[in-house]
C-alpha cells in the first residue's frame, strides 16, 4: 500500500475517535458545571483545557463554558476540537478517495457540511450526541464494508491508539478541581460503559473497580488495556516480522511497556496518582505514534495534539 494512503487511514481512524471522545468528554464536565454550584467554573475550564492540549488564554480574564465550547467543540482551526478533527478526517479520505468507500466519504462529508459554527447553549447536550452517533456511523461503515486487508489494519490502529489516549484523558479529567469531580458511575456512563460494568461486578461502581475496569478489562472495547492489545495485534498483521526479532520494534515496544505497567502495577497505586499516571499513556500513545510515522510515513509530518512536543 502507498505510504500516502496509509497514513491518511490511519488519521481518519484517529480523528474519528478523536471527535467521538472529545464529545464524551465535554459532555460529562459541562453537565457538572451546570449541576454543582460548588465547582470555580474557571478552574475547572481551565484545568480541562490543559487535558485536552488546548492552552488557557493567559491573563486575568476568567474562562467560562461558552470558551470551552467554542475551543474545543466548533473551533475549525483548533486542533483539538470536535470541528477540527471531522474537517480533518474528511480531507484524510479525500486523499485516500481511491481506497475509501462511497458510504463512508458521503457519511463524512455530509458531517462536516452539517458542522455548527456556533452553539446555543439548550442544544449543546444534542450537538454531543450528533457528534457521537456520526462517529459511530463512520465506524460500522468501515466496519461492515471493509475487507480486513492492510486498509482496515491501517484504520483501526489508528483508532485503537487514539481510543487509549481518549480514555487516559477522560479518566485523567476525574480530580479536575479540588472540590469534586464527576462520579465513576458518570465516568463510566460517558465510556458507554456502565451496563458492561454492572453485567461484571454486580453493584454500584466503586473507585477501584470501574478505574479496574477502564484501565484493565480485556474484553471491553473502550478499556486502555483493550485498545492497546488491538493495536499490537494491527501492528503484527501489518509487519508479521515484527514479532520475530524480540522488542526491536518501536511500535511494540512503546505499546507493550505501557501495557506491562498496567498490567503489574496495583489499582491502587495507580488511583493514587492517576492524572500522572494517565499522563503517562499518553505520553507512550504518542510515542507509538511518532515511531509509526517514522516507520511507515516518513515522508510527512504528523499531525498532533497542541503542547504534544515540548
Amino acid at each position: 500500500m502507498l505510504s500516502r494512503i496509509a497514513e491518511s487511514l490511519f488519521w481518519i481512524g484517529r480523528y474519528i475517535e478523536r471527535s467521538d471522545g472529545t464529545a464524551r468528554i465535554l459532555d460529562v464536565h459541562l453537565q457538572l458545571l451546570l449541576e454543582d454550584p460548588w465547582i470555580d467554573e474557571d478552574t475547572a475550564c481551565r484545568s480541562l483545557l490543559n487535558v485536552m492540549g488546548s492552552l488557557p488564554p493567559d491573563g486575568p480574564e476568567l474562562v467560562g463554558r461558552e470558551d470551552v465550547l467554542q475551543r474545543l467543540a466548533v473551533d475549525r482551526m483548533n486542533p483539538s476540537s470536535i470541528a477540527y478533527s471531522v474537517t480533518s478526517a474528511r480531507e484524510n479520505a479525500r486523499r485516500a478517495r481511491e481506497i475509501v468507500s462511497t458510504e463512508l466519504w458521503e457519511c463524512l462529508n455530509a458531517t462536516n457540511s452539517r458542522m455548527p459554527r456556533r452553539l446555543q447553549s439548550d442544544k449543546v447536550h444534542e450537538f454531543f450526541q450528533w457528534a457521537r452517533e456520526r462517529a459511530a456511523l463512520a465506524v460500522g461503515i468501515v466496519d461492515s464494508s471493509t475487507s480486513r486487508d492492510e486498509a482496515w489494519q491501517f484504520f483501526t490502529l489508528g483508532r485503537s491508539i487514539e481510543r487509549a489516549d481518549m480514555t487516559a484523558r477522560l479518566l485523567a479529567t476525574r480530580s479536575l478541581t479540588e472540590v469534586s469531580g464527576p462520579s465513576w458511575t458518570t465516568i463510566l456512563r460517558s465510556c458507554g460503559a456502565y451496563e458492561a460494568y454492572l453485567r461484571t461486578y454486580r453493584g454500584i461502581p466503586s473507585a477501584r473497580n470501574a478505574a479496574e475496569f477502564l484501565l484493565l478489562d480485556r474484553l471491553f472495547p473502550r478499556s486502555i488495556i483493550y485498545s492497546i492489545q488491538q493495536a499490537e495485534g494491527c501492528m503484527s498483521a501489518i509487519d508479521p516480522r515484527a514479532d520475530r526479532v524480540g522488542h526491536s520494534n518501536n511500535v511494540l515496544r512503546a505499546l507493550g511497556r505501557i501495557r506491562n505497567d498496567l498490567e503489574y502495577k496495583p489499582v491502587a497505586d495507580i488511583l493514587s496518582d492517576l492524572p500522572d499516571e494517565m499522563e503517562r499513556v499518553q505520553v507512550v500513545t504518542r510515542e507509538a505514534s511518532e515511531a509509526i510515522r517514522q516507520r511507515f510515513f516518513p515522508t510527512q509530518a504528523e499531525p498532533s495534539w497542541i503542547g504534544e512536543i515540548s
